[in-house]
């Protein structure tokens, strides 16, 4: 990897994991300013995809944080990137935990993530996120949301 390459690599890392600061500050505006304005993703949550604005949408990110008591603690782990001039890829598993509202307990949960970012003008941005949990193929179809790394 050349210098510029590492250099983009350090950039993108503080791109994705800026996520872990903005989740436990419930800082939507934080969290979708490192999106393109064309971004694409596929979500954990419904529905299949979303799209620009939609993708974008500040006022939906902050509700989904007021779901929560307390902080979301989340931490993306194993993150690997691979720069080509002004196009990048990544991956890593992340874990998020948090307390939903009206209940005493905590919930923890892995789950895989890739990234597809762009260099832009206002420096690297995530175009497009996917995020994904593996399930069962044991008939039951259930998300296997209790495997850990």
């Amino acid at each position: 990897m050349s210098s510029t390459d590492e250099i983009d690599a350090q950039e993108i890392s503080t791109v994705i994991t800026a996520a872990e600061a903005a989740m436990k500050d419930a800082d939507a505006q934080r969290l979708i300013d490192r999106y393109t304005a064309d971004v694409v993703k596929f979500d954990l949550a419904p529905p299949l995809g979303r799209r620009s604005d939609d993708a974008r949408d500040v006022a939906r990110q902050q509700a989904w944080f007021g779901t929560f008591d307390g902080p979301v603690d989340f931490q993306v782990t194993q993150l690997e990137i691979e720069v080509g001039g002004d196009v990048a890829w990544a991956h890593s598993l992340n874990r998020m935990s948090a307390t939903p509202q009206g209940t005493d307990f905590a919930f923890e949960m892995w789950f895989r993530a890739s990234y597809g970012l762009r260099k832009t003008p206002d420096g690297w941005r995530i175009a497009h996120e996917h995020t994904s949990t593996p399930f069962y193929m044991d008939g039951s179809l259930r998300a296997a949301t209790d495997l850990k790394p």
